[in-house]
């Protein structure tokens, strides 16, 4: 599916917000998010809407960036960029009418080494923060079984 749209899809330049480091250009589509979005505006609901998804990532971020066990991921990567994107690719798939401007997760995370416990840290910290926000467990998990399947492009060895 991921393969069909990005074949239809003619390369363009990225645009860039302050402080962003350039890249290069590449396909933009919201099929880059990794997953189709819900449907309904009840998930985004669920998560209280642009602030709450802005709390989230920032959240996540932070937390990410002090965890002894993945910090040293992050390093010498574009934050001010991270956060942007995840903020799109949150409102893109919960519902929230954004459109995503990143990368592929395949193309994201290419030859990051990343493991499967480098995921698993990554998703612990984003439920303290989606439990931090007061998001319902059941929406975590349903958005969490949305996420889950871009482990197959995003863990390497």
């Amino acid at each position: 599916m991921l393969l069909i749209a990005l074949a239809l899809l003619q390369t363009t330049p990225v645009a860039v917000a302050a402080a962003e480091e350039p890249i290069a250009p590449y396909a933009q589509s919201n099929a880059n998010a990794g997953a189709k979005p819900f449907e309904s505006d009840g998930m985004w609901r669920a998560f209280h809407g642009r602030e709450g998804v802005d709390r989230i990532v920032d959240g996540l971020v932070e937390r990410s960036l002090v965890d002894p066990r993945i910090s040293d991921t992050f390093k010498g990567h574009d934050m001010v960029r991270l956060r942007r994107v995840l903020k799109e690719q949150f409102c893109h798939l919960l519902g929230g009418g954004c459109a995503y401007s990143g990368r592929t997760m395949k193309d994201s995370h290419k030859d990051m080494g990343l493991q499967t416990a480098d995921m698993g840290a990554l998703v612990e910290n984003l439920q303290a923060e989606m439990n931090e926000e007061g998001v319902p467990f059941f929406a975590q998990n349903r958005l969490l079984a949305k996420l889950a399947p871009m482990k197959r492009d995003v863990v390497e060895r």
